[in-house]
């Protein structure tokens, strides 16, 4: 039986956003932003932007929610969609589902577990995702690839791009992803050249979203179906469970554990200051700040998301 999408006070809502958004405009300099890739280090630190798109079509603002950002890591939950619509239960013979203990661009237990990664949400997961990706038949009828797919959901064509990004060869982060993607490769679990799975995952990361795009985005994770009119609801719903439940567990690298008893909301978050939050069945929520914290994760953002789920009481804890 369905379970029934919960209805959201509107008013209340908007409320809350507009405290949560005074909020967080007097909290400035815990952190800094990312520094260890192209094109972050110099982004400002005291923004904070944040959309909330309800399951009834409502759609709530507040603060930066129309400056774009580079989404990063978030691109991996699309990715890994799309891999999961193309082979099923069969991408997990490849990427495991637990999480790491590492940091997301460690290199020591990819090898310890010869070539499979942990989870596909940290970097090397998220390479062998992308080589699946590639390996789809040309005639699949998916989206060619998280652009397309994001183009789709949000409902706009053109989505930005940061260029220093996909141009980073040849920096820290280029190199250390190379490795990884060597390192699967030499397992036999990378199947096409490592080029070509760096340019796509790069593109990926480099695709800019602002908060209220990104919420839209997320929408088919907060209900059954993909596009809302899924041939096969069951399969679509038991996709954006799993889904769900690895951005639960793995989708704030070491901080998982500390977002999940703090927010209480499965969640992915990226370098550039994004996190994505699912409430299911009741809404899709995005926050944008540069500010990082130890982990790599939006510190004003987190801290947005967690009173906004206590005043809301939207914790998948009850």
């Amino acid at each position: 039986m369905a379970k029934k999408a919960r209805k959201v006070d509107l008013d209340h809502l908007e409320r809350v956003v507009e405290e949560i958004v005074r909020r967080m405009d007097v909290i400035e300099e815990f952190s800094k932003a990312a520094d260890h890739v192209e094109g972050l280090g110099g982004m400002e630190t005291d923004r904070f932007g944040i959309a909330v798109a309800t399951v009834d079509g409502a759609l709530v603002l507040g603060g930066d929610a129309e400056v774009p950002f580079p989404i990063q890591s978030i691109s991996k939950v699309f990715a890994l969609t799309l891999a999961l619509r193309a082979f099923g239960d069969a991408v997990w013979k490849r990427v495991g589902r637990e999480p790491s203990g590492d940091p997301f661009n460690s290199i020591v237990d990819l090898e310890r577990h010869k070539g499979i990664p942990r989870n596909p949400f940290i970097n090397p997961g998220a390479l062998v995702v992308c080589d699946i990706v590639l390996g789809r038949a040309k005639d699949h009828g998916g989206h060619a690839d998280v652009r397309a797919f994001l183009e789709h959901h949000v409902g706009e064509k053109k989505l930005g791009r940061r260029d220093e990004i996909v141009t980073e060869d040849g920096k820290g982060a280029g190199f250390q992803n190379r490795a990884m993607a060597n390192l699967a490769k030499a397992f036999d679990n990378l199947h096409h050249d490592v080029e070509a799975v760096m340019k796509l995952y790069a593109e990926q990361c480099a695709i800019e979203l602002s908060c209220r795009q990104l919420a839209l985005a997320g929408r088919y994770l907060m209900h059954d179906g993909i596009d809302g009119k899924a041939e096969d609801p069951q399969a679509d719903a038991r996709l954006s469970r799993r889904i769900n439940a690895l951005m639960m567990t793995c989708g704030q690298y070491d901080g998982s554990g500390e977002f999940a008893y703090r927010v209480g909301l499965p969640a992915k978050s990226g370098v550039g200051g994004g996190i994505l939050a699912i409430a299911p069945d009741i809404a899709s929520i995005a926050v944008w700040s540069p500010t990082l914290d130890e982990n790599g994760n939006s510190l004003l953002g987190t801290l947005a998301l967690e009173q906004l789920t206590t005043r809301m009481g939207w914790s998948v804890f009850g």
